[in-house]
């Protein structure tokens, strides 16, 4: 019914995969849907589609619950746990990485899986695409969002489209501090910029039509090795948007993806790599455990019914994309575990190069060199210098 409300729910886990981090095995997805589809003769889903992204299993469901309702993130983490025992059962490699909880405490949020979740009004057609990325970290969405709604040269609908006129709004979290900020665009487009191209820490979790507010799109932000406090594998972030009548179309959506941007995760979380679209049949991480993929499920939502999926990547438009991330993905192999192809010393942090370091730590010794004070800058980016 039209301005009947509706939510859209993606959550996501890694609970264990085939032959190392590579590929979901069919039998959790089963386990998985089984759990979806008692809660859907239940009445607690309208609708749901259980598939993969690489070795994430990936849970989308219609409700008209709302965002953050303990019933639906329940029924999330049941399906997460009866896949994970079937996992056990069989031995797949990391089997449940992804809970770093053993009881569920009324939202999944803090609890490993990832979540983007958006309530919305129905319109007469509500076309929807669902983004899902392995090996890779919740920034990687930064640079896609920024030209889907801040870039004409990549939507032209902010320049002829006179809904799209006015501009877009970016909420942007500090995943560090737990802050966020709301920038607009375009007039504070320089400032989006100066936080969004650090990815490892200012990420881009919603995105608002200015001239009504209407929620546009909504990004997965959690950081597993800021929760666990360790590196237990990368985040693979998830992201809903809505697309056409006033929003940019699906084409202008899917064209940030032609471009295959560089990204943190790859091979153990440590590496920059190309961010590769692929379909779901090619979502599967085997170089390096990798290169990152994303795939994007296209759906239509109709009185919360999910009609679809299309594959939006299955194309051979995306080929010569595939072709020229595969060419960056040779050449900054070749640095092997030199930068830039290794991240640097702030991302390592949190990986698994601190035990390495720390056994040379009592190894060091003291050398008489010429010094001199070290200027680091403000953290907000601001210009201000402070020796330490």
């Amino acid at each position: 019914m039209l301005g009947e409300k509706v939510t859209i729910s993606v959550i996501k886990a890694d609970i264990g995969s085939l032959a190392g981090h590579h590929v979901t095995h069919p039998d959790t997805l089963a386990a998985a849907a089984k759990v979806l589809s008692e809660a859907k003769r239940k009445g607690i889903l309208i609708d749901f589609y259980v598939t993969h992204a690489g070795d994430d299993l990936e849970l989308i469901m219609t409700h008209r619950r709302g965002v953050d309702d303990p019933e639906i993130h329940g029924t999330a983490w049941n399906a997460f746990k009866e896949a994970t025992k079937v996992a056990k059962e069989l031995g797949l490699y990391a089997s449940g990485q992804d809970l770093l909880s053993e009881a569920f405490s009324g939202n999944v949020r803090g609890m490993g899986p990832g979540v983007a979740e958006m309530e919305i009004e129905e319109r007469p057609s509500e076309p929807i695409v669902v983004f899902m990325a392995d090996k890779t970290e919740p920034g990687a969405f930064n640079l896609p969002l920024f030209k889907i709604f801040a870039d004409p040269f990549n939507t032209a609908g902010l320049i002829i489209d006179p809904r799209m006129h006015e501009g877009f709004k970016f909420q942007v979290l500090d995943v560090y501090e737990g802050k966020s900020v709301t920038l607009s665009c375009p007039e504070e487009m320089y400032d989006l910029l100066a936080l969004i191209g650090t990815t490892g820490r200012y990420v881009i979790k919603r995105v608002f039509r200015k001239s009504d507010e209407l929620q546009a799109a909504v990004v997965s932000t959690e950081r597993l090795n800021l929760i666990a406090g360790k590196y237990v594998g990368k985040d693979d972030p998830v992201a809903i948007l809505r697309a056409q009548h006033g929003l940019p179309a699906l084409g202008e959506i899917l064209e940030a993806f032609a471009f295959p941007h560089m990204v943190a995760g790859w091979m153990r979380g440590s590496h920059y790599g190309p961010l590769m679209p692929v379909p779901e049949k090619y979502s599967k991480c085997t170089r390096f455990d990798g290169p990152p993929r994303i795939v994007g499920l296209g759906f239509q939502v109709k009185n919360g019914r999910l009609v679809g999926p299309a594959d939006l990547f299955d194309d051979v438009a995306f080929d010569e994309t595939r072709r020229l991330a595969q060419i960056v993905a040779e050449y900054i192999r070749r640095h092997g575990p030199f930068m830039p192809h290794r991240l640097g010393p702030e991302e390592m942090e949190y990986t698994t190069l601190p035990q390495v370091l720390e056994k040379l730590r009592d190894r060091f010794v003291e050398v008489k060199v010429a010094t001199k004070a070290i200027i680091r800058r403000s953290e907000m980016l601001s210009g201000e210098e402070r020796v330490d």
